[in-house]
C-alpha cells in the first residue's frame, strides 16, 4: 500500500502539470493568434516585430507555470520545493533575455539602413547582438543561483587558449566577418567581383560565411577569410551607378562629326523608354579608338542604375542606334582589307 501511496503522490503532480502546460499552450496560442491579427490590422509594424519576437520566449514562460501550478500538489520537502521555485524562476529570467534579444536583433535588422547606423543588418550582426544579451541574462541567472563567475571567468581564461587553437578556422572567419562589417566595404545587397572570378550580389555576412548570389540565381558561399584576403571589386562603391560603353563603327564615308550626333540624339530619345538608363552623368561619344581597318570607330559611354542594368540597356540601345543609323543612309561596313599587288 505504501508503493502504491508513493506512486500516487508522483502521479498527482505529474497530471497538474500535464493539464496545465496543455491548458497554457491552448491559451498562448489563442492570445498570440488574437495580437496577431490585431497587429496585422495596424499601420505600424513595431507591433509584429514585437509579437514574432515573443513567441518562442513564451513557450518557456507557458513550461515555468506549469511547473509552479505542478509543485502545489506535491509532497515534496522544503529543499525541494526550493529547487523548484528557483529553477521556475531562472527559467522566467531566461524567458524575458531570450524575448528581449529577439526584439532588439529583429529591430535592429529593420531599421539599421533607415537610422544609418553605419552597421551592416547580417546575420552574424544578429547573432552577436543576440548573444550579448543572452550572455547577461546567464550572468543574472548566476547571481540569482548565488554561483560567483571569477572561478568560471579563470577556467575560460585557462581553457580559451586549448578552444582557440582548435577553432582556429572558426575564428579567423568569425573575426574577418566582424572586419567586413565594421570597415564597410562590402555590404549586404552590394554587387561585388571577386578576384576568383565570383561576381554576384551579397546576399548575407554569416559568422563563418560570406553568402553571394550570382547572375544565375544560384548562391556562392565564400569563407569569411577568403573574403578578407581577396582583391573584392564593389560595384556599388562609391555608388551603384555604372558606366557602360558600347562600340559602334560606321564607314569611311561618314562625317564622324554627324555620327556622334546621330548616336546622342537617340540616347537622349531613349531615356524615357529604357528605364534603366541614367542621364546623369551625360552620355558622351568619344571618336576612339578612332581609325580601323576597315570602318571608323566611336565609343558610347552611357551610365546604367547598377551593374545588372548592364545588359537589358546594351541591347535595347544597339537596336535603336543600328536602326537610326540606316534611317540616316550610314553604312556599318563589313571587315575589308585592300591588297596591292606589285607586279
Amino acid at each position: 500500500m505504501g508503493v502504491l501511496q508513493e506512486y500516487f503522490f508522483i502521479f498527482i503532480p505529474v497530471v497538474y502539470f500535464g493539464v496545465a502546460f496543455i491548458v497554457l499552450l491552448l491559451f498562448k496560442k489563442i492570445v498570440f493568434s488574437l495580437l496577431t491579427k490585431w497587429a496585422a490590422a495596424t499601420s505600424w509594424d513595431i507591433d509584429d516585430i514585437i509579437i514574432d519576437a515573443l513567441k518562442k520566449p513564451a513557450f518557456f514562460v507557458v513550461l515555468a507555470l506549469a511547473i509552479l501550478i505542478a509543485s502545489q500538489y506535491t509532497m515534496l520537502s522544503e529543499k525541494w520545493q526550493m529547487l523548484i521555485s528557483k529553477s521556475v524562476y531562472v527559467i522566467i529570467i531566461f524567458a524575458l533575455t531570450l524575448g528581449i534579444a529577439n526584439i532588439v536583433g529583429s529591430l535592429l535588422q529593420k531599421y539599421v539602413k533607415i537610422a544609418n547606423i553605419p552597421l551592416a543588418p547580417t546575420g552574424l550582426t544578429y547573432i552577436i547582438i543576440k548573444g550579448l544579451f543572452v550572455l547577461i541574462g546567464i550572468l543574472i541567472i548566476l547571481n540569482y543561483l548565488g554561483i560567483s563567475i571569477t572561478p568560471i571567468l579563470t577556467t575560460l581564461g585557462v581553457g580559451g587558449l586549448a578552444v582557440a587553437l582548435a577553432l582556429q578556422d572558426t575564428l579567423s572567419n568569425l573575426f574577418a566577418g566582424m572586419q567586413i562589417l565594421i570597415e564597410r566595404s562590402v555590404r549586404v545587397g552590394d554587387f561585388v567581383k571577386i578576384d576568383e572570378g565570383i561576381e554576384g550580389y551579397v546576399e548575407d555576412i554569416t559568422w563563418r560565411t560570406t553568402r553571394i548570389r550570382m547572375l544565375p540565381n544560384n548562391i556562392v558561399i565564400v569563407p569569411n577569410s577568403k573574403m578578407a584576403q581577396s582583391m573584392i571589386t564593389n560595384f556599388y562603391l562609391p555608388v551603384p551607378h555604372l558606366a557602360l560603353r558600347i562600340p559602334v563603327s560606321v564607314s569611311y564615308n561618314s562625317d564622324p562629326q554627324h555620327v556622334e550626333d546621330v548616336i546622342l540624339d537617340e540616347v537622349k530619345k531613349s531615356a524615357g523608354t529604357i528605364q534603366q538608363l541614367v542621364m546623369d552623368p551625360e552620355p558622351v561619344v568619344r571618336f576612339i579608338p578612332g581609325f580601323g581597318d576597315s570602318s571608323l570607330d566611336f565609343t558610347l559611354i552611357v551610365y546604367v542604375k547598377e551593374y545588372a542594368d548592364q545588359f537589358p540597356v546594351q541591347s535595347e540601345l544597339r537596336k535603336r542606334i543600328f536602326n537610326r543609323l540606316k534611317e540616316e543612309g550610314i553604312e556599318i561596313p563589313f571587315p575589308q582589307r585592300v591588297v596591292h599587288i606589285v607586279k
